[in-house]
């Protein structure tokens, strides 16, 4: 499988390093920026045949006449698959096939990828990328502590080593603040499923009234709306950026005790409600949380097949039956293309426990968003696949996950999330609110049971 070295040739060293010890940036590095790099850290350049474009600005503007309520509509709906990978001819392109999506297509008949031409449609605003470079050459990773930045949503546009790659990740722009309803499903092996539907607000720091610190990450409020069982439970997060440093402050309101409690165990492997297990705390959104756990290599940069402009799953005529299948969501409605992705594995730290022994994690070069996980037992067998569609919401220039599918491949059942297919609201950004909402005296007074 091809690497390429462009972006790391000044990481060797400290690639591989277990808690790293990083200086940031130097001038000369920063220059790039905006250059041969792009202002997030890309390679500007296609691919020596083609295949993959230039980039070229991404995707900013919607569709004349778009209306929010109808949904994102998809600019490539015209398109055709060039080719559609499946378990015949998966050999052919195992090369440019992440372990997970490999393991998928020999194990279940009904998983395919329709390959389509390439389209790098991500962006961000231009706000944000003069953050981002004004920042570089003063952020550093010091022992797994971020230090010296100041609000930058991408503090390491040429990673070091894998944390700071990931961090990248977990910083990564969401609109300042947002609101949203979604819904996600377990489906078992024999087809039984229900809807697990959620409401929720995220809200980074500026946005709050008062402005909050910086240290802090976002804030996130969500609440239950489906099943029964689960209605009218809700969970408060404070989420601060070094959780080395800090841990995660979570609360939830149990809507049977009519009680609040602080969640201590709302973090890494604890499973979260409304999953059957079939998803960890720290998987949702392909990766939150702490880095502590782990130690972080960052591999390389390779180019693969991975869900990206997945606009069609997220058709507002779709219902929510017409995407879910056995074993894994239709195939016909997502979409892969060729991207350069950074590759970095994770490996549990001697001493420390989860569930997952081993994990690789494929990062978009431009959106710096986990695209596929590939998470592996304690024992070092391939459990889970994680593959996370990648939509450019152009309207608010916000990259983001249209579908989040886990899939168990030790039973046969998978879990399809991040849907809003059958909500009519869409979703908000820039959304500001009161810090005193956002308090665990706020979530006693949401209590609706």
């Amino acid at each position: 499988m091809k690497f390429t070295h462009t972006l790391i040739a000044t990481a060797t060293c400290c690639a591989f390093l277990s808690g790293p010890v990083a200086a940031a940036l130097t001038a000369a590095e920063a220059d790039r920026l905006g250059r041969d790099l792009t202002a997030s850290g890309a390679e500007k350049a296609g691919n020596k045949d083609g295949s993959i474009p230039a980039w070229n600005g991404g995707l900013t503007k919607p569709p004349a006449g778009w209306q929010a309520e109808a949904g994102y509509a998809d600019p490539f709906a015209d398109e055709k698959p060039a080719v559609t990978i499946n378990a015949a001819n998966a050999d052919q392109y195992k090369d440019r096939l992440p372990a997970g999506l490999s393991a998928l297509l020999k194990k279940y008949p009904t998983f395919s990828m329709p390959v389509y031409p390439t389209h790098r449609t991500a962006a961000l605003p231009q706000a944000v990328l003069d953050q981002a470079k004004a920042e570089s050459t003063k952020i550093s990773m010091n022992k797994s502590h971020i230090e010296g930045r100041e609000g930058s949503h991408i503090p390491f546009p040429i990673p070091k080593n894998g944390e700071e790659a990931m961090y990248n990740h977990l910083l990564r722009y969401t609109g300042g603040g947002f609101e949203r309803e979604y819904a996600w499903f377990p489906v078992r092996a024999s087809g039984d499923t229900y809807k697990a539907g959620v409401i929720e607000r995220v809200i980074s720091p500026k946005n709050f009234e008062p402005v909050q610190r910086e240290d802090l990450a976002f804030a996130f409020y969500a609440w239950f709306t489906t099943p029964a069982t689960l209605d009218g439970q809700v969970y408060l997060v404070h989420e601060p950026v070094d959780q080395v440093k800090e841990a995660r402050s979570a609360w939830i309101y149990n809507s049977g005790l009519r009680r609040v409690r602080r969640a201590p165990d709302f973090a890494y492997d604890n499973i979260a409600d409304g999953t059957e297990g079939m998803r960890t705390t720290d998987q949702y959104y392909g990766f939150n949380g702490a880095t502590d756990r782990y130690d972080w290599k960052l591999v390389g940069k390779k180019e693969l097949y991975v869900p990206y402009n997945t606009y069609r799953i997220g058709d507002k005529k779709l219902k929510y039956a017409d995407i879910l299948d056995r074993n894994t969501v239709k195939s016909d409605l997502m979409r892969y293309e060729l991207h350069r992705v950074w590759v970095v594995e994770a490996t549990l730290k001697e001493g420390q426990k989860h569930v997952y022994g081993r994990r690789t994690f494929y990062l978009d070069e431009d959106s710096w968003m986990v695209l596929v996980e590939d998470a592996y037992d304690t024992r070092g067998q391939l459990w889970r696949v994680g593959v996370h569609g990648f939509r450019q919401n152009y309207d608010a220039v916000v990259p983001w996950q249209s579908v989040n599918v886990w899939h168990d491949l030790s039973n046969g059942n998978y879990m399809a999330g991040n849907l809003d297919n059958e909500v009519k609201l869409p979703i908000r950004y820039g959304i500001k609110a009161r810090w005193s909402d956002f308090q665990p005296d706020a979530l006693r007074r949401a209590g609706t049971r």
